[in-house]
């Protein structure tokens, strides 16, 4: 594994950093950096489509994943209740209509298209919505069972027509089914294949799962079922893994890919202006964080139950580590200063946030708590990071950092599904890892630090975190539920389970000859409506 060697100070961190600031951009592509969400020239029927991935996705099951890079592929071939438009609001997708919510916000009721079918045949109706939510809390290791929770019951009241019964008012229970736990999936799929339903996955989308080698690529057909198959200009989409950002980006050059999902600051500066690419990006809803595993120790499907290291029998240990960090020298070094330093899960600019002031970096009080923790120094720490560039350049950051305080980080890359395996486990100490993000604040949060969180890979357990979770599933008014978040924050922060390091803008490059694609605010790229243009090979 490489490391940083410990000579390596903050002080020579930052002479890197004036030397990659000195990277800047010619006159005049500055320009092309500016939020952009789709391109709509004309296109023509017909042609592959390859995307190339950051990492390989995990199970193509809706209740099991937990990646950004499956939620990539579903976007093609699975359909949610709700989606999340380019304006980060929600509209109706497989549901109709918005749900009629009742009984002081313990009922919803909804109605299901009646024009859609499954890939294998099935058509779509209330009983196949109430198959699929049934099984997300039902299924053992589902991550989708803390966020629907709060639903006690689903009931098809008719052929179309699904009532949700809450167990107490759950707000933010809409942007949860528009996103994966909304995916609906076939019935008849689950009853053939049962968990094995991600090696044969049905569901309804613009394209129908084909086959999949694990590690390289995931083919898609377009499904001539889809109730919107007019507006289906491809015959095949190819999702391959590239873990290498410039790699992938040679890849859409030479014409092997055609569209590069979650492209890097570093490949983005090094393409503007490239007459035959083209650049989409928007504000990311998500962020990027340092997990410390405080409680994970038999498994993310456990009850928590504390680690037996230094960082998890002692908040003032992960609060030192908190404070060796600089996250604006973190974006400036790692990411070239295109990202946003990010210090707590609610997105910016959305209306339930409040501006937030990152910590500044402060290695003597770092010092000072070890000492008051009577911990032996240098403390050491196992970080797990992904197999990228980024990540090892971001490791070896942090690395350099925490070294300053009085901690021996040791990094540990790991291949994404191995790592992501290892995590669930709880076989780690630290890991390096990110968020899609969703609109309301919820999506962020209560799944992924609430003590019974499907998504709480380090296992943090605070009654206080716990307690404004539920106050901020309760109310509808808007300034309650920003001071409830407000305060929520400052509670996951005081923990310093959960480091927030960044947030990231979503680049997408694409071949010019492509046209048609969206890119949502999750970072999803939706290939529904794309195509080769008019006149293009």
């Amino acid at each position: 594994m490489r490391r940083i060697p410990a000579t390596v100070s903050v002080a020579a961190l930052l002479a890197i950093t004036t030397a990659c600031s000195s990277l800047s951009l010619p006159p005049g592509k500055e320009a092309t950096t500016r939020t952009r969400l789709t391109d709509l020239r004309p296109v023509r029927d017909g042609g592959t489509v390859t995307i190339g991935l950051k990492s390989d996705p995990d199970m193509l099951d809706p209740s099991l994943t937990s990646t950004l890079v499956a939620r990539t592929v579903f976007s093609s071939m699975c359909e949610q209740l709700y989606d999340v438009d380019q304006d980060n609001k929600f509209v109706p997708q497989l549901a109709d209509s918005m749900p009629k919510i009742t009984d002081g916000g313990r009922t919803f009721t909804f109605t299901v298209r009646k024009d859609a079918r499954f890939s294998d045949g099935a058509r779509l109706d209330a009983r196949a919505v109430k198959t699929s939510l049934d099984r997300h809390p039902q299924l053992r290791g589902s991550g989708r069972a803390s966020e629907i929770d709060s639903v006690q019951e689903v009931t098809a009241i008719g052929p179309y027509t699904v009532r949700l019964s809450l167990s107490h008012p759950d707000v933010p229970l809409l942007g949860r089914l528009a996103n994966t736990a909304g995916l609906i999936m076939s019935p008849k799929a689950l009853r053939k294949y049962g968990r094995n339903f991600a090696a044969h996955p049905s569901c309804v989308g613009p394209f129908r799962y084909d086959k999949r080698v694990v590690g390289d690529r995931i083919e898609l057909t377009k499904d001539p079922l889809y109730y919107d198959a007019d507006k289906v200009h491809l015959d095949r989409v190819i999702y391959r893994t590239i873990t290498d950002g410039n790699i992938r980006m040679a890849n859409i050059r030479s014409g092997d890919v055609q569209i590069g999902d979650q492209t890097g600051p570093v490949e983005v500066r090094n393409s503007m202006g490239e007459k035959d690419l083209q650049l989409l990006n928007t504000p990311s809803l998500g962020y990027m964080a340092l997990t410390l595993n405080v409680g994970n120790s038999h498994g993310i499907d456990k009850d928590p139950s504390p680690v037996d290291n230094p960082f998890g029998r002692d908040v003032r240990v992960r609060e030192a580590f908190d404070l060796s960090l600089d996250r604006t020298l973190i974006n400036k070094l790692v990411f070239q200063g295109m990202y946003e330093p990010a210090c707590g899960p609610v997105p910016p600019g959305t209306p339930l946030s409040t501006p937030l002031t990152c910590p500044k970096r402060d290695v003597s009080k770092a010092e000072r708590l070890l000492k008051e923790a009577g911990v032996k120094t240098p403390v050491p720490l196992e970080l797990m990071i992904n197999t990228t560039p980024d990540d090892s350049r971001l490791g070896q950051v942090v690395q350099a950092m925490a070294a300053d305080a009085g901690f021996d980080v040791r990094l540990r890359p790991t291949e994404f599904a191995t790592g992501l395996t290892r995590t669930l486990a709880g076989d780690f100490e630290a890991r390096t890892g990110g968020w899609g993000g969703q609109p309301d604040p919820a999506g962020n949060i209560d799944s992924l630090v609430g003590t019974k969180g499907s998504n709480n890979q380090g296992k943090l357990s605070d009654p206080t975190i716990d307690r404004l979770i539920v106050e901020g599933r309760s109310t509808s008014d808007i300034a309650e539920r920003r001071e409830i978040y407000r305060r929520l924050t400052t509670a996951i922060n005081k923990q310093h389970g959960v480091l927030y390091l960044y947030r990231n803008i979503n680049y997408v490059s694409a071949s010019k000859d492509v046209s048609g694609i969206k890119l949502s605010g999750d970072g999803l790229i939706k290939a529904k409506e794309a195509g080769y243009t008019k006149g293009s090979r």
